[in-house]
């Protein structure tokens, strides 16, 4: 039964990352904002949506690990497996600034969830606070992509679908996502539990991965249509989204206990990763995130993943 539902919700999930991306991008349109700030918006709190509920789930069932280890696991596979995947597919163009100061959010977020953990807690206060972050980013995002489009000119291509069915398709696709990702969960927790592996363990690998595969079927298919905005713009945004909207809302409903390990093991390998993006964006080559840069960061995942199950 395991497997049938891993094979579900991945069917689920693909056609639902296609949906999402033909909706955004007409929404858009409409908004007349930029693809990027779409995905950093939209696109990302509708992949970000199973880890949202996965994490409260746990929270309120009494798995803690498992509702921080897939916010953390989440962010590690956004960037090494999803970017990287994408990159190789097809090298990612970089808009350098704006790229630069969502990573900066998203390191900054990384930062501020390490330092508020130290005490092993997250309480009410703390959720609070990640919350007005969000709303303040969200704000300022849109806020300066509409200046920007003001100031050079640029004109949005006019939408090539009604209004209520771009809605419609985004409201299916942020549904698909999140019963794909529901039967893909349980069906990786029915298998992995059979083999005694932790908390922890299951919350970083087999439920991050579960709960990332929104971002890695939107990711790819946004590659594969050129729409490479949608598709880093989806990647950075949901990690900011997993840090500030998911902890946020989780630890404001009910306290967050977070284990040692999580702490001083995997929020490290999280921020050293998103190290690892920053390098792979600041040496610019023609505005791209190579392929070989994109295999770099797959083959850091595997690693991390070879050094969590063996430890």
């Amino acid at each position: 039964m395991g497997f049938l539902m891993l094979i579900a919700g991945f069917i689920l999930l693909f056609f639902s990352g296609d949906w999402l991306v033909k909706s955004s991008v007409q929404l858009a349109r409409y908004l007349k904002v930029s693809t990027l700030v779409v995905g950093i918006t939209v696109v990302a709190f509708g992949t970000s949506a199973p880890e949202l509920i996965v994490s409260l789930n746990a929270v309120f069932d009494g798995v803690p690990d498992i509702s921080v280890g897939n916010v953390v696991g989440s962010n590690i596979a956004n960037i090494a497996l999803v970017l990287g995947t994408v990159s190789v597919i097809l090298p990612i163009k970089v808009r350098k600034k704006s790229v630069l100061f969502d990573w900066s959010v998203m390191m900054g977020a990384s930062l501020l969830f390490y330092i508020l953990s130290l005490n092993y807690q997250l309480q009410f206060i703390e959720g609070l606070i990640f919350i007005c972050l969000l709303i303040f980013y969200l704000g300022f995002s849109v806020i300066n992509s509409r200046k920007q489009m003001g100031r050079t000119g640029e004109v949005v291509e006019a939408p090539s679908m009604k209004l209520y069915k771009a809605l419609g398709l985004l409201v299916i696709a942020a549904a698909g996502l999140y019963y794909g990702s529901e039967l893909l969960v349980k069906g990786a927790i029915d298998i992995a539990t059979g083999f005694n592996i932790s908390e922890r363990v299951i919350g970083i690998s087999v439920v991050a991965f579960g709960t990332s595969v929104p971002e890695l079927a939107t990711s790819v298919i946004a590659a594969i249509k050129k729409e490479t905005d949608i598709s880093i713009g989806n990647i950075i945004g949901s990690n900011i989204f997993n840090l500030l909207g998911i902890l946020g809302i989780t630890s404001s409903l009910k306290t967050i206990n977070i284990s040692q390990d999580l702490i001083s093991v995997d929020m490290l390998w999280m921020m050293a990763i998103s190290v690892l993006l920053l390098l792979a964006i600041l040496p610019i080559k023609k505005g791209h995130i190579t392929r070989f840069k994109g295999a770099i960061l797959v083959a850091v995942y595997l690693l991390y993943m070879i050094l969590l199950f063996t430890k």
